[in-house]
């Protein structure tokens, strides 16, 4: 039952894991004593035969038997203290979301300028230039750093009076990420060399919104496009439940949904033989599929265990998504850009991650509505091409 899965929250601004676990969440309990424990080893005890005997005959005396009362009392008190706990565990997490919630607006103006900067807005003061070349020091050689310096020189006197910024900065950061990376298509560079912003708030109730801020493009006319994510309002094991995600609409320009791709194909008449031209949108891959994300059916009990499995992979890997984002891209954005992130993030594991962000090609059917008395002449061309894996650099 995929509704009754529950994906656990990591702790936010903790070391973040590569993957969200899903699990379902189990209560201790003490199982009950059946015949199928027939053997008991020990160590030790196997080279005993008077001591395995011992243990297997006190073993059997309590086959099939209760335990006692004063001991199931016991336990029972252990079951109290345990629930003490539980409640101790949701009242730690309310108070570090609070922490969170209080950390993240210290952030802000620190996100806030990192924006001007990358727009053009801002021009960093020779102080704070001097303080961030410090930052990598210790890791490089002297030799690498005067090379660098006479490199800077170089592309400082050629460098373009009219660059404004860092052109490029959130396509790069993006591109630079494996997984993310592998949801990117040439098409998507095109519209995301636009994305000038990335930011997170959270929810009154336990969530977080993404929010992406793009400048006018040939794409589409919103100015910032959002993804929501929702935790359950109780409390788990301690932990904050995923619940569901809400994605946003996107007003594409006429011709340039990068969702579809759109496929021509001629047909004949057999008896007049004559020709027209028939087109069909299909669904693309695409980084923009993210603002669309999978739902659970009213009734997941009519999908069949084939389709349970890929919708759960693929809520499981859009919420994945959604953290790697938080925790992750919008902290270290400069550190992706400039690949630092790759030396202290451990991506070569690909079992780490799922492969299936938010891909719809389980989901492409065959259109077989054509009439009666048309067959095809020629193979489909879609005039959208295959994803890429590099983009065009302007």
């Amino acid at each position: 039952d995929i509704k009754n899965k529950q994906t656990t929250a990591p702790t936010p601004q903790n070391t973040p894991i590569n993957t969200a676990p899903i699990n379902s969440q189990f209560n201790p309990s003490i199982p009950a004593i059946t015949e199928e424990m027939e053997t008991i080893t020990t160590p030790g005890a196997a080279g005993n035969p008077a001591l395995m005997s011992m243990l297997q005959g006190k073993l059997g005396n309590l086959l099939g038997e209760p335990l006692p009362a004063s001991v199931q009392r016991r336990i029972n008190g252990l079951k109290y203290l345990q629930s003490k706990h539980t409640e101790l565990e949701g009242k730690f997490q309310e108070e570090v979301l609070a922490l969170e919630k209080k950390y993240l607006e210290l952030y802000r103006p620190l996100y806030t300028k990192r924006a001007q900067v990358i727009a053009g807005e801002y021009e960093p003061t020779e102080e704070e230039v001097a303080l961030g070349a410090k930052v990598d020091e210790e890791e490089e050689d002297q030799d690498e750093q005067k090379e660098q310096q006479t490199d800077k020189k170089m592309d400082e006197e050629e460098e373009e009076v009219n660059i404004a910024g860092i052109p490029e900065f959130w396509l790069t950061a993006l591109k630079t990420h494996p997984q993310i990376s592998d949801t990117i298509s040439e098409e998507d560079c095109e519209a995301l060399k636009h994305l000038t912003d990335i930011r997170m708030t959270y929810l009154e109730k336990p969530g977080f919104r993404l929010e992406f801020e793009f400048t006018e493009n040939d794409f589409f006319t919103d100015k910032v496009l959002t993804k929501t994510y929702h935790y359950q309002d109780n409390v788990s094991g301690g932990d904050y439940v995923y619940d569901y995600a809400e994605g946003c609409q996107i007003h594409w320009k006429d011709g340039k949904d990068l969702t579809v791709t759109v496929e021509t194909k001629k047909q004949r008449h057999k008896g007049t033989n004559k020709t027209r031209v028939v087109k069909r949108t299909v669904p693309a891959e695409t980084f923009f599929n993210f603002f669309s994300p999978p739902t659970i059916p009213e009734d997941d009990n009519e999908l069949d265990e084939e389709e349970a499995e890929g919708l759960d992979a693929k809520l499981e890997a859009d919420y994945e998504m959604g953290e790697e984002f938080k925790e992750k891209i919008i902290p270290h954005a400069v550190d992706f850009f400039t690949g630092k992130a790759l030396e202290y993030e451990d991506y070569d594991d690909e079992d780490d991650f799922e492969d299936d962000f938010l891909t719809d090609e389980d989901n492409e059917e065959d259109d077989d509505e054509e009439d009666d008395d048309d067959d095809d002449d020629d193979d489909a061309q879609p005039t959208k091409g295959e994803n890429a894996p590099e983009c065009k650099q302007s």
